[in-house]
């Protein structure tokens, strides 16, 4: 796990100071080992490129994993980010094709792998990835991002230059990228909570897709996708009667232990982070039946109120872990909140659990760790699986009524309740009858489109049709899935992708720890959307495919408790011990970055309303953490 940056200059030099700190302000994501290097080359143009690494140790500890590394039979470099973790068996095979090894990591099979099979070595990965090769033959730069997008990788070009880095604060730190905040990113953001790729906070910076590479050659950069999630997804026209259920099930299931296995590879110890849920409880009980005894981390409040001990302690009994428990208060993460908000690339609603639970990890010894995450998204663990697709019918039988109609309906919704969040959506839904705002994005909206309005100083069309158009394509990815696979494939793509990836990328490499997600290894994905959406719900347990893939060894108590996660009092804290920040940093926004985008009335109007407890506690809080990100690096 590192941290990676590139600068390429074409026609200039690339600065070495430039390049060194670009490198240094990535040092929390690899406090191991650092290195630079310019390579510079004069045919068919003169060009510099500059890049730069720094290393958190995982596989091969010794210097010979050291970044940058240059192949000396091509003279390629590699500046890597992540864990190939199938990196052994593709190693063999270059080694069955001649091929010789220096060093026991991974990135050096990446390294070889290009050079033997240029962009088709993408197909033989398996793991969590973002990486830059320049390819000294070809004169070219190759970047590529891993299919479930779990590794962060922006970039950006501006005149001579062409960028890229694991974070934003890096590339904005070079000088070269003006801090100028993108309107179509804030208009997410508004709507989400975080910002929705392609796109940044950052008007010249965007992010590389998941399951595509780009290709820079003399300033020509092209982008290309080598892998979809909904690539061989169950079909909602498909007849089950073509399918074994049997097959499909017990082949889940299979890749289900083979993910969970193969995440474990490591050249230094790996835990797990427990809460006692679902998601948590299957990783440990697939590493205990195949002989595994993990080590095993819960966050554990002395307030009875915010605990799951009971839950994770059951687990751990059940399963026989070397169990640690970390025992915090809630004054613990409140000090912990402006370092958390500090040490986000791009502001955030959620994150700050993220935050704390990888700073207590850390600081008990964990370097690599096991979560749950990706269990909801794809194995139809949210109420969103059953909500979505009645919210679709619903919006289906509205499709004939007048527009007039529509309108005066959602107004009586929204006078009912002026103070529902949900009567808001529910106006949203039947004013727009699903045309632009889908019942799935209403679903996890923060601000609904006329909100959006009320808090945007005038209108940008072209903004809004480009952050609209960003959701339409990820809709229409989806024409052709079920509803339960289509609801999947979003939850995937855009609350996963955008906020809990992510937030669990940058939060744990603030503190140096590396988070693996064995849960949505893209075999494992890709297996998973195969089968009908119909499947993978029933009325009496939840997330029944998973569930079933122990066999019965979790137990009952784990699998049917209510879903809760980690869980804070933030709308206590927002009315009381944070008000006098809270109230305060909105007092501030006309003042700065954000005042030439939002307004001062809009944003007072949402204090107020909170205040008032007509809406909840994470909209005062969205406009608080922009405005302190803003602050801190705008």
């Amino acid at each position: 796990m590192c941290g990676i940056v590139g600068i390429l200059a074409r026609g200039r030099e690339v600065s070495p100071e430039m390049l060194e700190q670009a490198t240094r302000s990535l040092a929390h994501r690899g406090p191991d080992d650092h290195g630079t290097v310019i390579v510079r080359e004069t045919t068919p143009d003169p060009v510099e490129v500059g890049l730069g690494n720094r290393r958190l140790a995982i596989l091969d500890l010794s210097p010979l994993g050291h970044q940058p590394m240059q192949d000396p039979q091509t003279g390629n470099w590699i500046v890597h980010n992540g864990e190939v973790y199938n990196f052994r068996e593709v190693r063999a095979k270059l080694e069955r094709e001649g091929i010789a090894f220096n060093s026991q990591s991974d990135t050096e099979v990446v390294l070889k792998a290009y050079a033997r099979w240029g962009e088709r070595c993408l197909d033989e990965f398996r793991g969590m990835f973002a990486f830059a090769i320049w390819d000294a033959q070809q004169h070219r730069l190759f970047v590529a991002r891993d299919p479930m997008g779990i590794k962060p990788l922006y970039y950006a070009q501006t005149g001579s230059y062409f960028l890229f880095a694991s974070e934003i604060r890096t590339l904005l730190g070079t000088g070269l990228i003006p801090r100028k905040i993108d309107s179509a990113g804030l208009l997410s953001y508004l709507a989400f909570g975080s910002v929705y790729e392609p796109a940044t906070w950052i008007e010249s910076i965007r992010m590389l897709a998941p399951g595509c590479y780009l290709t820079w050659n003399q300033g020509d950069v092209r982008e290309q996708s080598y892998w979809d999630l909904n690539r061989g997804a169950a079909s909602r026209d498909s007849p089950e009667a073509a399918v074994s259920r049997g097959d499909l099930e017990e082949r889940v299931h299979a890749v289900i232990d083979e993910s969970v296995r193969m995440q474990l590879v490591s050249d230094v110890p790996v835990g797990v982070f427990l809460s006692g849920g679902i998601d948590s409880s299957s990783l440990v009980g697939i590493l205990s039946r195949s002989g595994v005894r993990p080590s095993t981390f819960s966050i554990v409040f002395r307030e009875a109120e915010f605990s799951e001990a009971e839950h994770s302690r059951a687990v751990a009994t059940s399963f026989q872990t070397d169990h640690h428990e970390i025992t915090v208060s809630q004054d613990d993460v409140l000090h912990a909140i402006p370092a958390a908000i500090a040490a986000m690339d791009q502001p955030t609603v959620d994150g700050i659990n993220t935050y704390f639970v990888s700073q207590q990890a850390r600081a008990a010894g964990v370097k690599v760790a096991l979560s749950g995450l990706g269990g909801d998204e794809l194995f139809a663990g949210y109420s969103n699986f059953a909500t979505v697709p009645r919210m679709e019918r619903f919006s289906e039988t509205w499709k004939h009524v007048p527009g007039s109609l529509r309108a005066a309906t959602a107004r009586m919704f929204t006078g009912l309740r002026p103070e529902s969040d949900q009567n808001r959506k529910l106006a949203a839904l039947i004013r727009e009858n699903g045309r632009l705002v889908h019942p799935y994005f209403l679903t996890r909206m923060l601000f609904t489109p006329k909100q959006q309005e009320g808090l945007s100083k005038g209108s940008n069309r072209a903004a809004r049709d480009r952050f609209e158009g960003s959701l339409r394509e990820r809709l229409d990815a989806t024409e052709r899935l079920d509803p339960v696979n289509r609801v999947s494939y979003l939850e995937s793509r855009c609350y996963m992708l955008n906020t809990l990836l992510r937030d669990s990328d940058f939060m744990s490499m603030a503190h140096g720890l590396e988070v693996r997600v064995p849960l949505i290894d893209h075999h494992l994905a890709e297996q998973a959307m195969k089968l009908p959406g119909m499947w993978k719900v029933n009325k009496t347990d939840p997330k029944p495919l998973l569930v079933d893939a122990l066999r019965g060894a979790l137990p009952a108590s784990i699998v049917h408790r209510p879903k809760r996660g980690f869980t804070l009092p933030f709308e206590r804290w927002v009315r009381a011990s944070l008000r006098p920040e809270v109230e305060g940093a909105l007092g501030k926004i006309a003042a700065g970055a954000l005042g030439s985008e939002l307004s001062e009335s809009g944003s007072q109007a949402v204090w107020n309303d909170f205040m008032s407890g007509k809406t909840s506690w994470t909209r005062p809080w969205a406009l608080f953490v922009a405005q302190r990100w803003c602050e801190q690096n705008m």
